[in-house]
């Protein structure tokens, strides 16, 4: 600690209007906008983008993007980040919690000394997907343009030379996934020596993936006087673990109930079946779902084999579907990926390994407000997960399949030949599967149970969408 230059992170000039502003009213923002915070000497909410007291260059930026109010993890998360204090962010995705931390990120580095020829960057944001570190590259560039804060976007998948040569000539910025940063930290492309404000994004989603290790040898290399924001969609043991860890003196902001919630618009269909039952089945709801006027379906599996063999029963049925996991190539996967917007179906063949991967592939479907499907086949092998799921279903207000209630007071009780059909908000033809809906939608990466991504999944297209 006695070699490393001392640097400031506390750059917060309360508003006139947030001193003035009573506890009441602070109280009653935050429970409008259900907002809990944990933590010591919590700042007040900025309620408006006057209030941050960001320099004119962000402010205007603000106004040409045509946003109205900060969203809740915003009002509250930009005081304590421009504060310099260490934080968790418990928000769903769509949120606006890019804007959470990347304007504090902004406002971070402009009161640092300028890179030096061969510095590492000032901040750097850790993210599960080539996707996600591609879409906050988009936020940091529309906002950083102005004030000149350079970044890149550094990935697996792609050539090596382009990252390597932005890396090479300095940002401010960096924004990567974990495995191709350790590739360039290890041959001595960059370092984190100057590296002072840490973003660690969907922290769940990494764990989920594996990279708990990567992580851990990328922290390892910078200060630990660092200021670390983590953000997680869902708050497991693992990732209360991580913060204890890796953050001191937290804040915590949590929108929204602090019980594991699937999105409320999207409709939840749970169908308990045998596992030789399963194909038969999905190809009925896909026929049932191309009558749909809009009907993009996301299939998640468990395995790599069963993505191509799934894929291949679906082409054979005469739908266009394409699979993603792993084993396929970047070019492939980004062909895929290229479509994946406005999904409108999510159908878990084989049900994931926890409640929190549940929610997430569920949250592919039923974006931005709009409303979205998601089908589950849940078959006895699946019956210690019953309890888990029936509390997600209940939460969100869905009717849950009686058979699921069956399985999770006694797991042994389903017998061969008991059908439970699928239960949902709507009223479905008999024995086969219906449902509409629309929804936006993105991609998953999920390394380690199937998923649409590394491990397996199925992308399903019909007329041409």
């Amino acid at each position: 600690m006695s070699t490393l230059q001392p640097f400031r992170k506390d750059f917060y000039q309360p508003h006139p209007n947030v001193m003035t502003r009573s506890l009441h009213a602070v109280e009653a923002y935050r429970v409008n906008k259900e907002i809990t915070v944990k933590g010591t000497n919590v700042p007040g909410p900025n309620i408006y983008f006057e209030e941050g007291g960001f320099p004119d260059y962000v402010l205007n930026e603000i106004r040409r993007q045509g946003f109205g109010e900060p969203t809740a993890i915003q009002a509250q998360g930009w005081p304590i980040a421009l504060s310099g204090r260490d934080m968790v962010g418990i928000a769903q995705t769509g949120s606006g919690k890019t804007l959470a931390y990347i304007l504090p990120a902004i406002v971070h580095i402009n009161h640092q000394p300028r890179l030096s020829r061969n510095d590492g960057p000032i901040a750097l944001i850790l993210a599960p997907t080539r996707e996600l570190a591609q879409q906050i590259q988009q936020v940091a560039s529309d906002f950083g343009m102005s004030s000149q804060v350079r970044n890149t976007c550094i990935f697996g998948g792609a050539p090596k030379g382009p990252q390597a040569r932005d890396l090479e000539r300095g940002v401010e910025i960096c924004i990567a996934t974990p495995g191709r940063l350790i590739d360039f930290l290890e041959r001595g492309t960059t370092n984190l020596r100057r590296c002072t404000y840490l973003v660690l994004d969907e922290a769940d989603r990494m764990l989920d993936m594996g990279f708990e290790p990567q992580i851990r040898k990328i922290v390892e290399q910078i200060r630990p006087d660092r200021q670390t924001l983590m953000w997680s969609a869902t708050w497991p043991k693992e990732v209360r673990n991580l913060a204890e860890e890796f953050l001191t003196d937290y804040i915590q902001i949590n929108i929204g109930s602090l019980q594991l919630a699937a999105n409320h618009n999207i409709l939840q269909i749970v169908d308990v079946c045998e596992e030789y039952e399963k194909e038969g089945k999905l190809m009925k709801l896909l026929e049932e779902i191309s009558n749909e006027p809009e009907n993009k379906t996301i299939i998640f599996v468990e395995t790599k084999r069963k993505v191509d063999d799934i894929t291949r029963a679906i082409n054979r049925y005469g739908w266009q579907a394409i699979g993603i996991h792993g084993d396929k190539s970047q070019q492939e996967r980004d062909y895929v990926l290229n479509h994946v917007e406005d999904v409108k179906f999510v159908i878990n063949l084989d049900y994931p390994s926890n409640s929190e991967d549940y929610v997430h592939r569920i949250g592919r479907t039923g974006r931005s407000q709009r409303t979205g499907t998601a089908y589950a086949f849940f078959t006895p092998g699946n019956a210690h997960k019953a309890s888990d799921l029936i509390q997600v279903l209940e939460e969100a207000k869905q009717v849950v399949n009686p058979k699921l209630y069956e399985l999770s007071r006694n797991p042994g009780i389903y017998k061969s030949g008991i059908t439970g059909g699928g239960y949902g908000a709507k009223s479905f033809p008999q024995n086969s599967f219906g449902g509409g809906g629309s929804g936006g939608g993105s991609s998953s990466y999920n390394q380690n149970s199937g998923g649409y991504g590394s491990s397996g999944g199925s992308y399903r297209q019909q007329n041409g969408y």
